[in-house]
């Protein structure tokens, strides 16, 4: 994230988390948070989250290495190729320039030219498969800078089924179930979490990154791993809500799709409004409100934008 703390100083409060605990109880890890909101005042949540979440769910979740991946996909290839043979031709793999070049050969021209045909299909299918697999997707930023990131979308959905337990635990807090009160509480605990610099995207391929429940368990995040807290927490409380995520350089925050009051900051996207969000802190920023160059870069149009519209099989939503 860009550096704003003298700027914001004067015009907005800044984040105090007033206390963090965990606890291990009957397998399980006990959470304690205690903060001030925007509105300076203290707040509390208290929850449990399991072992698997906190230590199995993400446990191979790693940077994206383009070697070992190249490496991964053509033995992958090489595996379903044994398994479906290609008739008619022989297929060769080798080395060029540091990239592995798949060759075919055989005496009907015919035969040849189809086989290169099944193993383009192949290899996208299988690089798709790798790359769901490992969580990663390829994204390209608003100056068309093309790149492979964390897939934080997928990350977010897969997080929804650990962080359920707050719902209840939230709404209570929230005693009027109404969805700018309930993201306000979430952002506020959220920002409060204490930041960690986000690495480049194009060239760090996902380094640094946290999944939300780890996040939670190291008491720290960086912009997109925030961001993907946040909507994961959101999208738990709120399973019907049209959500996106906006991408700026060095920087993330959430879209909510709610009508924006006054002057706060929104986006139209593929026709839907969306109020935005800054969950990184550490100023307390409430829903529709951005740092100043963060409203900068939405002004200018340096942004891209992925929806989150995954609708999961839980309770009603917030009214």
């Amino acid at each position: 994230m860009f550096s704003l703390l003298s700027f914001l100083l004067p015009l907005v409060s800044q984040a105090q988390q007033l206390a963090f605990t965990r606890v291990l109880k009957d397998d399980n890890y006990h959470f304690n948070y205690q903060w001030l909101d925007h509105n300076d005042e203290q707040k509390t949540i208290h929850f449990t989250l399991t072992q698997e979440a906190l230590f199995e769910r993400f446990r191979d979740l790693k940077s994206y290495q383009a070697a070992f991946a190249e490496k991964t996909i053509v033995r992958n290839i090489k595996k379903k190729i044994r398994q479906q043979p290609i008739a008619g031709v022989q297929i060769f793999y080798r080395q060029k320039n540091g990239k592995y070049i798949l060759e075919v050969k055989g005496r009907d021209d015919r035969k040849v030219a189809q086989a290169y045909q099944q193993l383009t299909q192949l290899e996208r299918d299988v690089t798709n498969e790798y790359f769901t697999d490992n969580y990663y997707q390829r994204f390209i930023t608003h100056d068309q800078t093309s790149g492979i990131k964390v897939n934080h979308v997928d990350i977010a959905n897969d997080s929804v089924i650990d962080l359920k337990s707050l719902k209840p635990i939230i709404l209570e807090k929230v005693s009027i179930k109404n969805i700018r009160k309930v993201s306000n509480f979430v952002l506020s605990f959220v920002q409060s979490i204490p930041y960690s610099k986000l690495e480049s995207r194009l060239t760090s391929s996902g380094a640094g990154f946290n999944p939300p429940a780890k996040v939670l368990w190291e008491n720290q995040g960086d912009c997109d791993s925030k961001m993907t807290l946040t909507a994961s927490i959101l999208r738990a409380l709120m399973p019907r809500i049209e959500m996106a995520l906006i991408y700026i350089d060095e920087h993330a925050f959430i879209g909510i799709a709610i009508p924006a009051q006054g002057n706060e900051v929104s986006i139209n996207y593929q026709g839907i409004d969306y109020l935005l969000a800054e969950p990184t802190g550490p100023a307390l920023l409430p829903l529709g409100r951005l740092a100043p160059e963060s409203e900068m870069a939405i002004n200018q149009g340096r942004y891209m934008v992925e929806n989150y519209h995954e609708v999961l099989p839980t309770s009603a939503p917030i009214n």
